[in-house]
């Protein structure tokens, strides 16, 4: 029974004695609300095991979720990254999202985020107070050619790939993919089944120059697709300066999420050169859009 405002008076104190674990939900890689990456960010993790970290992730089903700790590498804060069905070291979106929260809470133009793949630097820049940009030193990457090439092919549905199938790792195992155009990329249609099987991150790409275009396939980590990869785009720069499609220090554009009805924009980096890599550097925008309380009592 409602008032006449609508209102559910039984509701006003409807968490009784259970305990309420506070997080944020956050669009990642768009400056406009509702479109981008969403991120889950719990603020305090700690009343949780990695079982319920787990769970809550799932129960979330953003591409990520994440947890944040007290630091033990002298970071501003540690944190634990969750898809719905597993736990990554690193990830981009997660962090560049963690570091708006983090750095509009410390009112700071700098923040080092710990992760599974070591401590992340993240420098933000503002606007009348407000961080509007924020630009990661990622993890550089490994990369060796990727044995199941012919596979992967086969499950894009897609044709052959204009650059070597390459695998890289920062922590999520990206595989990539050049097809001949941007419609190409759009008209992907992927067996899903058979890209879990192989379990990697297969990203399909197309451009030129500055300007790319890609999706991003994930399924064996409980991400169908994602609207925006930012572990992804500082490999992606690297893999396009070492086949000499761009040069090593030029920033690239990467629209991504379109087919999702998210779309984003990332920004990548990779300076060096085709022998030694020696920095990544992948950066965008982020807003916080919710937050909320889980009911959760700890037994």
């Amino acid at each position: 029974m409602t008032t006449q405002t609508g209102v559910i008076p039984s509701l006003v104190d409807w968490h009784e004695t259970a305990d309420l674990h506070p997080y944020f939900v956050c669009d990642v890689f768009t400056s406009e609300p509702l479109q981008g990456n969403q991120l889950g960010v719990f603020t305090d993790g700690r009343p949780f095991s990695q079982a319920q970290m787990q769970r809550l992730a799932r129960e979330m089903n953003f591409a990520e979720t994440v947890f944040l700790l007290p630091p033990q590498e002298g970071g501003d804060v540690r944190m634990r990254i969750f898809t719905p069905a597993a736990e990554l070291p690193f990830a981009g979106h997660p962090v560049l999202g963690t570091a708006f929260v983090v750095g509009a809470a410390l009112g700071a133009d700098a923040v080092s985020l710990e992760t599974g793949a070591g401590p992340v630097p993240i420098a933000l820049e503002r606007d009348g107070g407000r961080v509007i940009f924020g630009r990661m030193t990622q993890p550089i990457p490994a990369w060796e050619p990727f044995a199941r090439g012919r596979e992967l092919l086969d499950a894009l549905g897609a044709g052959p790939s204009l650059l070597p199938v390459e695998l890289y790792r920062n922590g999520p195992p990206h595989v990539y993919v050049q097809l001949a155009s941007e419609d190409a990329v759009a008209a992907l249609r992927p067996n899903l089944t058979a890209l879990a099987e192989l379990d990697v991150a297969v990203n399909c790409f197309a451009g030129s120059g500055r300007e790319w275009k890609t999706r991003m396939f994930y399924p064996s980590a409980g991400v169908p697709e994602d609207p925006a990869t930012g572990s992804a785009a500082g490999p992606l720069a690297v893999h396009l300066a070492r086949h000499g499609r761009i040069r090593f220090g030029e920033q690239i554009k990467i629209r991504q999420g379109a087919e999702l009805g998210r779309p984003s924009l990332l920004y990548a980096t990779a300076t060096g050169d085709r022998d030694k890599i020696t920095s990544v550097e992948v950066a965008g925008t982020a807003l916080i859009v919710a937050e909320g309380h889980f009911r959760i009592s700890q037994q």
